[in-house]
């Protein structure tokens, strides 16, 4: 029988430092005096606790913290400041069980994508704590004899991240682990539907640093909305790099904000994602990458599959496969090991599922199974939902459109050209799949001529990217790099050096000035 969520609140809460009572803003102490937050679970409506946010005068303190412990960060080694990240990743893992659960009773993610994104913010505490000896410039060809020119990348300053509900705690990692490891303090303002997991997190982070004897404040934090706090910190000099994730709304106000004081931005937004199945494909492992793609985590994930292309010889297999997945889906709560798909977030997510699916129809839609808004006692939050396949045509605006919620667009193709055509004409380009059997399909969809999206799968879905390649898109989906490969060097600024040796003077290019 799963938890109740009373009962695994109580059990957690102690272990992670929380009470029903929390201050939302860490300036090196606790402080928060603006208006709190309550809480209430998505998966039965029960209040979890509240958070108080930043007033004004606490961000400025925040940030002024931040700020100070950066001075003094940047001058520790970086292998140093990649064992204080090690000992991090140490505390994630002695917590992953209750972090993850925590995140499952504030999200309504299933126990094992909790626990898999606390997964993720282990993973990344590896990689950094590696990447804090790999911090690598360059020697460059100086056309001057006598001359040596190198390249290297210096701490570059307070980062200021603003995190979305959907990945509560990864992206916050992401960002934190890499940029504490270049030499940069950060400014984190979690998403106000989930303020609780980010004063965890911020609680363990806390803690490590004064076992190591380092200023907390390198992990600093504001709690409040946009209006509040996320104008503030997009705003704010001495933030030289906000990472931003969420809607494409939002990041363009916090790229305008950002741009007018010449700051740099690292922006992951919307997606709408496609999966091409193709005339070859692996039907058995194409229905299950289209199942966890467009299901998992209720289908409000950057990376959830939004639309599939299925040539049309295969179309009638593959939704009857697809029918078959869908009535075996389990709904209900996620603190069941046996669900499979726990709530969406709160009424407004789940009045954007049921206003999506009615300009499907309007548009001419036809729904193949679900859509419906689910009633009962094991549903008395209000906020489950039967997930949804629609047969739909691409260019319909509500297509057009990502709709964080579990949707799915079903169309049919005749040529591989037509099925990147498709794909590519939407104004998003964060993740897309094909499934084939074809080397030339294949090649093709990675190829220039291909997918123009920031990730580009063969054989496997849309979601569940590994940190250790650069993950972000390109179009409306802002064009930010995080995690793996050399996204570290977004946290640092460059810089190019000249040293003359020799007893002359030259210029480059040839010029002579003077005698």
């Amino acid at each position: 029988m799963a938890l109740t969520v009373k009962k695994a609140a109580a059990e957690i809460f102690p272990r992670l430092g929380l009470k029903v009572h929390n201050r939302g803003v860490f300036a090196g102490e606790w402080l928060g005096s603006g208006p709190a937050i309550e809480k209430h679970s998505p998966i039965d409506g029960s209040l979890l606790g509240e958070v108080t946010t930043a007033t004004p005068g606490e961000y400025d303190r925040a940030a002024a913290a931040a700020q100070r412990a950066f001075l003094a960060w940047r001058e520790v080694p970086a292998p140093k400041r990649g064992e204080v990240v090690r000992r991090l990743g140490l505390a994630l893992r002695a917590h992953q069980k209750d972090l993850g659960r925590l995140v499952t009773l504030e999200t309504g993610k299933i126990l094992a994508e909790g626990e898999g994104e606390v997964q993720e913010m282990i993973d990344i505490c590896d990689l950094a704590t590696g990447q804090s000896r790999q911090l690598f410039g360059r020697t460059i060809a100086t056309e001057r004899p006598g001359h040596r020119m190198m390249e290297q990348w210096h701490p570059l300053g307070v980062v200021g991240i603003i995190s979305a509900f959907n990945f509560p705690v990864a992206v916050w990692a992401w960002n934190s682990a890499l940029a504490a490891v270049c030499g940069d303090a950060t400014l984190w303002k979690p998403s106000e539907k989930t303020p609780l997991t980010a004063v965890a997190c911020v609680k363990l982070a806390e803690r490590v640093c004064r076992e190591c004897g380092v200023d907390p404040a390198i992990f600093s934090l504001v709690c409040g909305d946009g209006a509040a706090v996320g104008e503030l910190l997009a705003a704010d000099h001495r933030v030289p790099l906000v990472s931003a994730t969420g809607s494409t709304r939002m990041g363009r106000r916090v790229g305008e904000v950002v741009a007018k004081r010449f700051g740099r931005t690292l922006l992951e937004l919307g997606g709408n994602n496609a999966l091409i199945v193709t005339h070859s494909a692996d039907l058995k492992l194409a229905v299950r990458a289209i199942l966890f793609g467009a299901v998992g985590t209720a289908g409000q994930r950057c990376t959830s599959t939004r639309r599939v292309l299925v040539h049309e010889s295969v179309t009638l297999k593959l939704t009857k496969g697809l029918l078959d997945g869908y009535r075996q889906v389990s709904i209900g709560n996620p603190l069941d090991a046996g669900t499979l798909m726990g709530p969406l977030i709160d009424v407004a997510a789940v009045e954007n599922f049921t206003n999506a699916i009615d300009a499907a129809r309007k548009h001419g839609g036809r729904i193949l199974t679900g859509g419906k808004r689910l009633t009962g006692p094991a549903y008395a939050s209000g906020l489950y939902v039967s997930p949804c396949i629609i047969e739909a045509e691409n260019y319909w605006s509500i297509v057009q459109h990502e709709t964080f919620a579990p949707i799915l667009y079903l169309m049919t193709y005749r040529t591989l050209d037509e099925a990147l055509a498709l794909q590519n004409s939407v104004p998003q380009g964060l993740s897309s799949s094909i499934f084939t059997t074809d080397l030339r399909e294949a090649e093709a969809f990675l190829a220039a001529r291909g997918s123009d999206c920031g990730l580009a799968n063969v054989n496997l879905g849309t979601s569940g990217a590994e940190i250790g390649g650069a993950f972000g898109g390109e179009k409306e989906t802002g064009g930010g790099r995080e995690s793996g490969s050399d996204a570290w060097k977004a946290y640092m600024r460059r810089q190019t050096s000249v040293v003359n040796f020799s007893k002359d003077l030259p210029l480059a290019q040839g010029i002579t000035f003077g005698s």
